[in-house]
C-alpha cells in the first residue's frame, strides 16, 4: 500500500460522488444511489510505477461511462479529487469506452480503506497512481492540469507500456 499521507476513514453513509466542472448537468450520488447504478466486474492486470504488476485482479464497480454520461462532459479532461487532498489528471479518452471504473470491491470483498475504500478509481491501462484512492469528485476541465504526483514530476499520462513514469519520459 503506497499513499502520500494517512489513510482517510470515511463511513459509506457519509460518502458521496460528484461530477461537475465543464459539464452540461452536474451529478451527485450518495453511497446508496451509487450502489444502485449498473455494476460491472472487470478482471484486469494492474501496474505500479515502482515496477511491479499484479495479474488477473478482480474488481467490482461502476463504469465511468455510466457515471459521466448523464453529466454530458464538455471538456476533454478530468481531475479526480480524493479525500486526503489527493488529485490526479486523466483525459476523457483514457476513462471512457469501457476503460475505467469507480470500484468498491476487490477479490469479492469490500474495498479496504488502505486500498482506497470505500471507493477508488480503476484505470488499469495506466500506472496505478492514476487509479486514485478515496475518490469523491470528478471535475471535468478543458485543459490537462497536473495532479498531486504529476506536480511532483510524474508523467502527465502514465502509460506502463511506454514506461511513462516521469515527466520527460
Amino acid at each position: 500500500m503506497l499513499s502520500a499521507g494517512p489513510t482517510p476513514r470515511v463511513q459509506s453513509q457519509k460518502w458521496d460522488l460528484r461530477v461537475d466542472g465543464n459539464v452540461a448537468r452536474p451529478q451527485r450520488w450518495t453511497w446508496e444511489q451509487f450502489l444502485a447504478l449498473p455494476r460491472e466486474k472487470p478482471r484486469m492486470d494492474i501496474h505500479c510505477v515502482t515496477k511491479w504488476s499484479k495479474l488477473d485482479t478482480n474488481w467490482e464497480g461502476v463504469s465511468l461511462d455510466t457515471i459521466l454520461e448523464p453529466a454530458e462532459p464538455i471538456g476533454g479532461y478530468l481531475i479526480a479529487h480524493c479525500d486526503g487532498d489527493y488529485t490526479t489528471n486523466l483525459s476523457l479518452e483514457d476513462v471512457t469506452d469501457g476503460k475505467a471504473w469507480i470500484v468498491f470491491g476487490y477479490e469479492g470483498e469490500p474495498l479496504a480503506p488502505e486500498h482506497g475504500g470505500p471507493a477508488r478509481l480503476l484505470v488499469p491501462h495506466l500506472y496505478f497512481w492514476k487509479s486514485a484512492k478515496w475518490v469523491r469528485r470528478l471535475e471535468v476541465v478543458d485543459e490537462d492540469e497536473p495532479g498531486f504526483w504529476e506536480s511532483a514530476g510524474y508523467h502527465m499520462r502514465g502509460d506502463p507500456w511506454k514506461e511513462e513514469r516521469y515527466s520527460g519520459d
